[in-house]
């Protein structure tokens, strides 16, 4: 029996384009990984939404990956997210507004940090999972 194929898969030219979406955005998140202030979990949720369009494997070993599998599934399920995500994503994002307060001009550090808090407001506004 042949399993069915994801009715988001994208057929044809812009094929490739989704691919390599999906591998770009696999890359960030793996550096979000390793640099404070770029996120993780939202690049992988872009790159799964852009493999399931153009690379079904990459989409499969995201899902049964331990640590991005269960991310995804409670994103997709009903938009959930850890608390422990929650908390990390905060923390990351004060300790950039403070490298920012040291590095960077006054208005940037406020336009940044308003931004920052906005996301952490809307985070931590979604459901657990």
């Amino acid at each position: 029996m042949v399993p069915a194929e994801d009715p988001r898969a994208a057929r044809g030219s812009l094929r490739w384009l989704w691919w390599l979406a999906a591998w770009i955005a696999f890359g960030l998140g793996l550096l979000g990984v390793l640099l404070p202030g770029l996120p993780t979990v939202p690049f992988m949720l872009l790159a799964a939404g852009c493999a399931a369009r153009g690379s079904p494997r990459l989409r499969r070993w995201l899902e049964q990956h331990p640590s991005f599998g269960p991310a995804l599934h409670d994103w997709e399920a009903n938009g959930a997210v850890s608390r422990r995500a929650k908390r990390m994503a905060v923390m990351m994002m004060t300790l950039c507004s403070l490298i920012l307060l040291l590095v960077a001009p006054l208005p940037a550090w406020l336009l940044a940090s308003a931004c920052m808090a906005t996301v952490a407001v809307w985070l931590w506004r979604r459901p657990e999972a």
